[in-house]
């Protein structure tokens, strides 16, 4: 399972991902979380200015754009070559990724350690460290390691089977 959020880091995710299931020979679940304080916020919004507009409708309108998005980013990873579903849920992220993860029966998540940050994360604590506590399956985190390369971005390479996921190339 690939949580995906949109970030920045999403593309190298999935790339990373899409190497370990082609390997693996493995089908691959990609997941975005509609998160419940947007769709709280958007409802407040609503009590003020709700002439021909509907929490569902947006809901519903937020879901084709993420599907859009997705599909985007399936098409720029090469994604499309492999077996793939894509799920698109709201609620809380960490939970609703654990949920997703027992429901889909994975084997593993796969992630990014950061993700679009914001006030709520530095206050509450990420969406991935949550996960790293609660997740039901392994948790393979994905991150860029700038401390040791003096502002370059670099990602450590993962090596299964002599093949760095990173390269998609046998070392």
């Amino acid at each position: 399972m690939v949580a995906v959020d949109f970030s920045v880091y999403s593309v190298k995710i999935a790339k990373f991902a899409r190497g370990i299931a082609e390997d693996l020979k493995a089908k691959l679940v990609f997941v975005n979380v509609i998160n419940k304080r947007d769709i709280n916020a958007i409802k407040q919004a609503f009590v003020y200015h709700s002439e021909n507009l509907s929490v569902d409708d947006y809901i519903s309108k937020l879901k084709g754009e993420r599907a859009e998005k997705m599909q985007k980013l399936m098409e720029k990873t090469s994604c499309n070559n492999i077996t793939h579903r894509v799920v698109i849920r709201t609620g809380i992220p960490f939970i609703e990724l654990i949920n997703a993860a027992e429901e889909e029966q994975v084997d593993i998540v796969i992630m990014g350690a950061k993700g679009r940050s914001d006030l709520a994360g530095i206050l509450f604590g990420s969406t991935a460290e949550k996960m790293f506590r609660r997740c039901p399956v392994p948790l393979l985190s994905v991150r860029e390691r700038d401390h040791q390369t003096g502002g370059a971005t670099l990602f450590r390479p993962l090596y299964l089977f002599g093949t760095n996921y990173l390269k998609n190339t046998a070392e």
